[in-house]
C-alpha cells in the first residue's frame, strides 16, 4: 500500500501539486473556527459569530461553481491567484477593521467567501494529465479524500497556535498568508499553467446540463446533511457522557476511520463500472450511519463511529472518477466545485436540522439523523440508475457528450494539457 503512493508521489508535478492545494485550503477549512474566535475576541456574541461565519458560508457555496466555470474558460492561473488575494484580503479586513461597522464585517466575509479559490476541483481537474495511467488517478482521489482528514483535523490546531502565540487577529492573517503561498504554488507550476479546459458547448447551465451530475449533487448533498448532523448529535453525546473531550474523541474516531479506508481503497485496481461502485459503497457509507443511533457507552460508541467513517473517504473517491465520467465537456473544474459546494451546503443544513432533533430526543435522535441522510443518499442513487450509465454519445455517436477521462483506454489521456 505505502510502495504504491510513495510511487505516486514521485511523479513529477504530484507530491507539489497535493501540498500547496490543501496549504491553499487551509483558510477554507478553517474559516469557522478562525471567524468564531475572533468574533469571540472582539466582544461579540456567539450569534453574531455564526451570522458572519454563515455569510462566508453561503458566499463560499455561490463563488466555488462560478469560479470553476472560470478556470475551465480561461484557465487556472488567472483565475485561482487573484481569487486567492482578494479571499484572503476579505480576511484581513475584517482582522484590521473588527466589528465597527457592521456592514464592513459583513463586506469582508462576503469577499472572503465568494473569491475562495476552488482549489480542489482545479487539483482533480490536473491529476489525469500529471499522472497519465487510470490506476494512479483513482489513487491520487483516494489520497486526495485522505489528505483532507489530515487538513481539517491539522488546520484547526494550527489557528489555536497562532491564537497562543500571538492574536486572533494574527491568526486570521497568517491562515490566509499561507493559503495564497499554496495557491501560488500551485498556479505556477507547469501542469496548472498548461492545463486546458477541453471545449465546451455554450450552455448557461454548464455543468449541470448533465443529469449525471445532478443525481451525484443529490446524493452528496444528503452525505454532507449526515456529516453535519453526526458533529453536532457528538456534542449532544458528549454532554450526556462525561463533557468536551468525549466529542473530539468521537470525530477523531470518525476522521481514522475515513483514514483508514481511503488508504485501503487507493491501494489496489477495482473491476466494474465505477457508478455501480459508488451505490455499494453509498449503502455500507449509510450501514454504518444507521447503529450510531444505538448510543452505547464512550467506548462502544468510538469504535461504532470509527466503523461509521471507513467508507466517507471511499465514496468521495469513487465520486470524483464518476465526476469526470459524466461532466459536460470543458466543465470539469466546475463540476468538482459543485459537488464540493453541495456536500458543504448538505454539512451545514444537517448542523442546523439536526438542533431540533437533539433538542426533542437527545443524541439518539441526532445521529438517527444522521442514519437518515445516509439512506436518503442511498434512495437517490438507486432511484436514478438509469441517469447514471453509460455516457453519452454525441450526434452520430461521434463526438462524446460526457467525460470518461480515467477509462481504461488510452486515448482518455492522449492530450496532457486536457482534463
Amino acid at each position: 500500500m505505502a510502495a504504491g503512493y510513495a510511487e505516486l508521489l514521485r511523479t513529477r508535478h504530484a507530491a507539489r501539486l497535493l501540498t500547496g492545494t490543501l496549504v491553499g485550503r487551509l483558510p477554507n477549512a478553517t474559516a469557522a473556527l478562525a471567524v468564531v474566535l475572533f468574533v469571540r475576541a472582539e466582544g461579540g456574541s456567539y450569534a453574531l459569530a455564526g451570522a458572519l461565519s454563515a455569510v462566508y458560508g453561503v458566499c463560499n457555496a455561490v463563488g466555488q461553481p462560478l469560479l470553476g466555470r472560470a478556470v475551465d474558460l480561461h484557465g487556472q492561473p488567472r483565475v485561482m491567484l487573484p481569487a486567492s488575494v482578494l479571499s484572503a484580503l476579505g480576511m484581513a479586513l475584517l482582522a484590521a477593521v473588527g466589528l465597527q461597522p457592521l456592514w464592513l464585517a459583513y463586506a469582508a466575509m462576503v469577499i472572503a467567501g465568494f473569491f475562495t479559490p476552488p482549489l480542489e476541483g482545479g487539483l482533480r481537474a490536473l491529476w489525469p494529465g500529471v499522472l497519465k495511467r487510470a490506476d494512479r488517478v483513482h489513487a491520487a482521489y483516494a489520497l486526495d479524500a485522505v489528505a483532507q482528514e489530515v487538513m481539517f483535523a491539522v488546520g484547526p490546531l494550527l489557528v489555536t497556535l497562532c491564537v497562543a502565540a500571538w492574536s486572533e487577529g494574527v491568526a486570521l492573517l497568517v491562515i490566509n498568508l499561507l493559503g495564497v503561498l499554496g495557491a501560488l504554488s500551485v498556479v505556477v507550476s507547469e501542469p496548472s499553467r498548461q492545463w486546458r479546459s477541453g471545449p465546451r458547448e455554450a450552455h448557461w447551465l454548464g455543468a449541470l446540463r448533465s443529469a449525471g451530475m445532478l443525481v451525484l449533487i443529490g446524493a452528496f448533498f444528503f452525505v454532507g446533511l449526515a456529516l453535519g448532523s453526526i458533529a453536532v448529535a457528538a456534542v449532544a453525546y458528549a454532554d450526556e457522557h462525561g463533557g468536551g473531550m468525549v466529542a473530539s474523541l468521537l470525530l477523531s474516531a470518525l476522521g481514522v476511520g475515513a483514514l483508514i479506508g481511503g488508504l485501503g481503497y487507493g491501494a489496489r485496481e477495482w473491476p466494474g463500472r465505477p457508478e455501480g461502485r459508488l451505490r455499494l459503497l453509498i449503502g455500507l457509507l449509510a450501514l454504518g450511519y444507521l447503529p450510531l443511533a444505538l448510543a452505547p457507552g464512550v467506548a462502544g460508541m468510538t469504535a461504532l463511529t470509527g466503523v461509521a467513517g471507513v467508507f466517507l473517504a471511499p465514496a468521495l473517491a469513487c465520486a470524483f472518477v464518476v465526476v469526470d465520467r459524466h461532466a459536460p465537456r470543458g466543465t470539469v473544474t466546475e463540476a468538482f466545485s459543485w459537488l464540493v459546494t453541495t456536500f458543504g451546503v448538505g454539512s451545514a443544513v444537517g448542523a442546523s436540522v439536526v438542533g431540533p432533533a437533539v433538542e426533542g430526543g437527545g443524541a439518539v435522535a441526532g445521529f438517527a439523523v444522521a442514519g437518515a441522510g445516509g439512506l436518503a443518499a442511498l434512495l437517490v442513487l438507486l432511484s436514478t440508475k438509469r441517469f447514471l450509465g453509460e455516457p453519452v454519445l454525441g450526434p452520430a455517436g461521434a463526438a462524446p457528450a460526457e467525460n470518461d477521462r480515467n477509462g481504461a483506454v488510452e486515448p482518455g489521456f492522449r492530450a496532457g494539457r486536457q482534463a
